[in-house]
Parts: structure tokens; C-alpha cells; sequence
């Protein structure tokens, strides 16, 4: 009976789960469309590059998606379930709400395991594929497209324009072209009518122009006067390097450095490295400082001695007058000196604190949001047997409002981290902290039948204050 139980479980969580799994991560690969939609957006990039692209963009959502499907799946099935009175005749054949929670348990610790074996291995790799190919794309040049009317100045150093464009999209029409070989020299291009082509490698624009003339100066940044030159042509022919408007290829080394491309072995390594970096420049400092203030290496004894007889003597009297300026001028310099050193140990010292806190913080990422498919399990299955309800209806309204809260907590969490508020345990941690004494609550109501979510519960909690309330009154008068 029990095993037959546990089919029943499963069978009823695997459907949910699959279908709020994908219906998550297309929403949340829509929203990582719209980011970077006008970066793709003119760029005449070809479909498998844009394929490739959103690829690589939804890896990363993965550990989003998954904590989100198993709460609104967990909340359908159990409700599903206690609709039904499914729930309520298992339960009162002695079989408690744990013991039929168990099986998708196992389930939960599962999808765990696989989040964690994702946002470790292949999250990584697709981080650096992507941010890879971001580079390119985001440094690509539009792709050419010559308008009526409008300057084209994508290609370095031209701008071209075409008064009209015939239907056969090669013929056009009052061309009139500016071109900019140094600071001096400025020369333009102006034709009634002309052909254009683009060489069958895409690298070169041919235009091949008629019944126009050149003007062209002649000059140099060491003489100020000029040369003015107007040619006439009736067939002029002029090249355009295109291969500026393609995308580039980056090797994936350049950015495998990145704390968001390495594992959590790696994640630590780095952390240690950056640790020992930090403690050198620290000593390295501390040498430089004593090198300049001699006198801090002087015994203290010396000191104590030094200032009984400071209150006697007065040491501008010591120094002659003629050198006075010279060792008021020394002692500014040299205080200088020591503070451009401390402002620059400074910005070093946080640069290298802000690296390894990046790195704690993501290396704590990797477990938090694996850890939070069990937490918003054990929030989503009780609250389920508590709502009663089934469908996309009351569960994914609660589904949305646990998981704003998580979504909310992690958020402020990383911020306090990043800004040295809390540290990277507390703050990358917070939400699964926050949310494990929910869930434990919510399960502790749901094995006792609790009626937190029944409107019929607090309608009759309503009228007996009323009630309460109209006695007490009647008492008074009285």
C-alpha cells in the first residue's frame, strides 16, 4: 500500500513539475531577451549566432527556474491532492503527512544535487561562452543598411548618403559621400546616379558612380595652407572595407579568469591567492612607510626621554635660520609623499577586497540556490495541503508571493554583502535563514490540520468578536 502511495505521489508531482519547469525558464529567457534586445537588434546576425546566444544566456537560469517549479508543483500536487480528499483519507488511514511528503523529499534532494552539478560544471562554461560572445556581438558595427535620405556613418571615417533607392535595390540615385583621411584633409563625393554591390565575401561595397564630381583638399598638420581640388567624372569607382562591420571571434581565454566562469574549487583557490596577495601588498606597505618615517624605529625609551625635554627646549631654535625653509619644504614632501603611497595602498588593498568578496559571493551562490529547492519544497507541500485548492489558480498566486519574497531576500542579500554590510555567509544565506522557520511552521500547521488559509475559518473568528463585542456592550448598559 505504501509503495502504491509513493507511485501516487510521484505521478502526480512529475507532471506539474515538468510544466512549471518550462513555463519558468521561457519567461525568465524572455526577460534575458528583452535585456539585450538592443544589442542584437541591427546587427544583421545570423540565425545559429542568435540561437547560440540565447543559449548560453538561459544556462545561467537554470537555478531560478528550478526553485520556482518545485514550489508551484509541489503546491499543485498537494492541493490537487487535499481537493480531491485524497489527502484526507490518507491521513486518516494513519499515514502521516511526512511519511507521504517522503518520496518527493528524495525528489527535492535530487533536483538539489543536479542544480548544484549545473551551477558548478556547466553554468561556468556557458558564462564564458556567453560573455565571449557578448564581446563580439556588442562591439559589431551595425550591419549596412543604406537608407533614402539618412547618412550612413558606421564605416570609419565616411559618411554616405543616397537621395533615393530604385526597387531593384542596386540603382541609387543623388549619392553624396564624405570622407576624412586626417584632421586637415576633408573630401566629398557627389553623384547623380550610380550601381551599388556588395563583393561576394560580404568584405567590400562597390559603388560604381556617374556624372559627378570630387572635391578633394590637399594638406598637412604642419602647413596651414591647402590645396582645393574639383574633379568631373562621368564613371567613378569607389571601394568600401566592410570587414570592420563583422563580428569578431575572441578566444575564450581572455575572460576565463572570471569569478563567474570557475567552480567552487577553483572559486576557493582563487579566494586563498587573493587572501596571500592582500597580505603581501599589506607588508609591502607597512616597509615602504618605515623607509620614509625613520623615526618610528627609534625605541620608545628614546621617546619619553624626548619629550621631558621638549617642554624645556624649543627645537625651531635648533635649526638655523637658513635652513629652515629647506626642512619645512623636506618635511612637506615627504608627508606627501607617505599620503600618495596610503591613497594608493588604499585603492590596491579595496580593489583586492572587492575581488575576494565577488568571489565568496558566488561561490556561496552555488549552494544557497541548490539548498532553496529543498526550503521552498518544504514551504510549497504543506501550504498546498493547507490550501486545498488545485490548478494555476490560489497556488500560483502563492507560489509568486514566496517566491518574491526569496527572489527579494537574495537580492538584498548580495547588495549588503557587495557593500561590506553583512558578511558573504549571512548575506548570501539570508533568504534560505529567513525561509527554513516558514517552512517549518507551515509543516507543523499542515500535519495538525491547520486552518491558516480557510476563509470559512476566519469568517467565524470575525463573528464571534462580533459577538464578544455586542455582549460586552450589553454588560455596560446594564
Amino acid at each position: 500500500m505504501i509503495k502504491k502511495l509513493d507511485k501516487l505521489i510521484l505521478k502526480s508531482f512529475i507532471g506539474p513539475f515538468i510544466a512549471t519547469f518550462f513555463i519558468a525558464f521561457f519567461v525568465l529567457m524572455m526577460q534575458s531577451l528583452w535585456k539585450y534586445l538592443d544589442d542584437l537588434v541591427g546587427k544583421g546576425l545570423d540565425f545559429i549566432t542568435i540561437c547560440q546566444f540565447l543559449w548560453y544566456a538561459s544556462a545561467s537560469l537554470l537555478t531560478l527556474a528550478m526553485p520556482i517549479a518545485i514550489l508551484i508543483s509541489s503546491i499543485m500536487t498537494f492541493g490537487n491532492l487535499g481537493e480531491s480528499f485524497e489527502l484526507v483519507a490518507i491521513k486518516s488511514s494513519g499515514i502521516s503527512l511526512l511519511r507521504f511528503m517522503r518520496p518527493l523529499m528524495w525528489v527535492a534532494v535530487f533536483l538539489c544535487g543536479i542544480t548544484f552539478v549545473f551551477s558548478n560544471y556547466v553554468i561556468p562554461y556557458a558564462n564564458l561562452k556567453f560573455i565571449t560572445l557578448y564581446s563580439d556581438i556588442y562591439v559589431k558595427k551595425p550591419a549596412f543598411d543604406l537608407k533614402e535620405g539618412v547618412f550612413f556613418t558606421h564605416i570609419p571615417n565616411y559618411a554616405i548618403k543616397v537621395g533615393k533607392k530604385d526597387s531593384d535595390g542596386k540603382t541609387i540615385h543623388n549619392v553624396v559621400i564624405f570622407e576624412q583621411s586626417n584632421s586637415v584633409q576633408d573630401n566629398c563625393i557627389v553623384a547623380e546616379k550610380g550601381l551599388m554591390k556588395i563583393s561576394d565575401d560580404g568584405d567590400f561595397l562597390e559603388f560604381n558612380l556617374e556624372n559627378g564630381c570630387r572635391y578633394q583638399e590637399k594638406g598637412n598638420l604642419m602647413d596651414s595652407a591647402t590645396e582645393y581640388t574639383r574633379l568631373s567624372f562621368k564613371n567613378f569607382k569607389k571601394l568600401f572595407d566592410l570587414s570592420v562591420l563583422q563580428k569578431q571571434q575572441t578566444n575564450d581565454s581572455v575572460f576565463k579568469n572570471n569569478f563567474k566562469m570557475l567552480s567552487a574549487r577553483q572559486l576557493s583557490r582563487n579566494v586563498d591567492s587573493l587572501n596571500l596577495i592582500a597580505v603581501a601588498i599589506e607588508k609591502d606597505f607597512n616597509k615602504k612607510i618605515n623607509k620614509q618615517l625613520i623615526y618610528s624605529q627609534v625605541p620608545t625609551d628614546y621617546w619619553k626621554q624626548a619629550e621631558k625635554t621638549a617642554i624645556k627646549i624649543n627645537y625651531h631654535q635648533l635649526i638655523p635660520d637658513s635652513a629652515k625653509m629647506m626642512v619645512k619644504h623636506n618635511a612637506i614632501n615627504k608627508a606627501n609623499a607617505i599620503k600618495s603611497a596610503m591613497i594608493q595602498n588604499q585603492i590596491e588593498m579595496e580593489s583586492r577586497q572587492k575581488e575576494i568578496i565577488l568571489h565568496n559571493i558566488e561561490w556561496h551562490r552555488k549552494f544557497s540556490l541548490s539548498l532553496a529547492c529543498l526550503v521552498l519544497f518544504f514551504i510549497g507541500a504543506p501550504l498546498g495541503s493547507i490550501i486545498r485548492k488545485g490548478g494555476m489558480g490560489m497556488p500560483l498566486v502563492a507560489a509568486i508571493a514566496f517566491f518574491l519574497i526569496f527572489h527579494l531576500l537574495n537580492m538584498f542579500g548580495e547588495k549588503f554583502v557587495k557593500e561590506s554590510i553583512a558578511s558573504p555567509f549571512v548575506g548570501m544565506w539570508l533568504a534560505v535563514i529567513v525561509l527554513i522557520p516558514v517552512g517549518a511552521f507551515l509543516t507543523y500547521k499542515a500535519m495538525h490540520d491547520s486552518q491558516l488559509f480557510n476563509k470559512d475559518y476566519y469568517l467565524r473568528l470575525a463573528r464571534a468578536f462580533k459577538s464578544l463585542g455586542k455582549k460586552k456592550s450589553e454588560i455596560k448598559t446594564i
